[in-house]
């Protein structure tokens, strides 16, 4: 890895889980502490103690997905349509042992390809199986593909995801077929939060789009590297990694992180986050939901 050759400091990304499962090794093995942006639950559970995210494991994101699934929507009966990749396939093992305790039955479990362009066949399956909404967990393009084929058909029950399915790319690929489309997500331009509506304005006149969960992903990123630095007081990737684990940040301190934040000792994080849905081709916060660890 050219980084690593570089001598750098800390990495940030791949932010595709697929990616970062395999170069995090070479970070690994050079002591550098690296920033990922990807959601599978594997990438933090296999002891490495230079790896972070800028997102949520989908072992603290799926909880929220499922709860909501049953105490807003009351829905016993769930279909779900999700891609057979890292990504995918951990989400829905996560979210299938997520649902199990809380009594919500998946009645289709419906695998798709990544880059899959036909949606037809997986619709109609969703749509055979009868269940009173619909989990949909894919990336962005086959997500959009997914919504569009889903108004096609008719779909009229709840679609339900996870960051993905409201952002920014998938409501400007799926046009209209991405309203009415709701998701938990941890970090949104739309976040009834100053900090975030300021640095969406910012990126929004810089660029001229508006930034996704990616793009905060990536600047909360480089502000957590720079407050922590700042707590150790000096440039030293092995110490910047001990503090890491177990470290509190407030925006009030740090203003660059723009939420709290807290680190457990696996490198994931906890804070904030919302549920959305797309309605006139925007995505609107309809519930801020508190940090997992408020409720312990």
């Amino acid at each position: 890895m050219k980084a690593v050759d570089l001598g750098a400091y800390a990495v940030m990304g791949p932010v595709f889980s697929g990616s970062i499962i395999v170069s995090m090794a070479e970070t690994k093995r050079a002591e550098i502490p690296n920033f990922t942006g990807g959601e599978a639950a594997a990438i933090t559970q296999q002891g490495n103690p230079y790896i972070f995210r800028t997102a949520f494991t989908q072992a603290t994101s799926m909880p929220k997905v499922a709860r909501y699934l049953k105490d807003a929507l009351n829905a016993k009966t769930v279909a779900m349509i999700w891609v057979n990749n890292d990504f995918g396939k951990g989400g829905r093992d996560v979210f299938v042992k997520t649902l199990e305790p809380l009594g919500v039955k998946i009645v289709a479990d419906i695998s798709t390809d990544p880059g899959q362009v036909d949606f037809s066949g997986a619709v109609l399956k969703a749509r055979q199986a009868n269940a009173e909404a619909l989990f949909v967990y894919c990336n962005e393009e086959e997500s959009a593909r997914a919504l569009r084929e889903l108004r096609k058909q008719g779909y009229d029950k709840p679609i339900i995801g996870e960051t993905v399915l409201t952002s920014q790319k998938v409501i400007e690929l799926a046009g209209d077929a991405a309203n009415g489309a709701v998701a938990h997500v941890g970090l949104t331009a739309d976040a009834p939060n100053p900090g975030i509506r300021d640095f969406a304005a910012k990126f929004q006149k810089e660029y001229n789009y508006k930034p996704d969960h990616n793009g905060l992903k990536g600047y909360t990123g480089m502000y957590i590297v720079k407050a922590a630095t700042e707590k150790v007081g000096k440039f030293d990737p092995k110490a910047f990694a001990d503090a890491m684990h177990g470290i509190r940040l407030s925006a009030k301190e740090y203003p660059g992180i723009l939420m709290d934040v807290s680190f457990d000792k696996n490198g994931d994080l906890d804070r904030e986050s919302f549920m959305t849905k797309v309605a006139n081709g925007k995505q609107e916060v309809i519930a801020t939901l508190p940090p997992l660890s408020a409720g312990k």
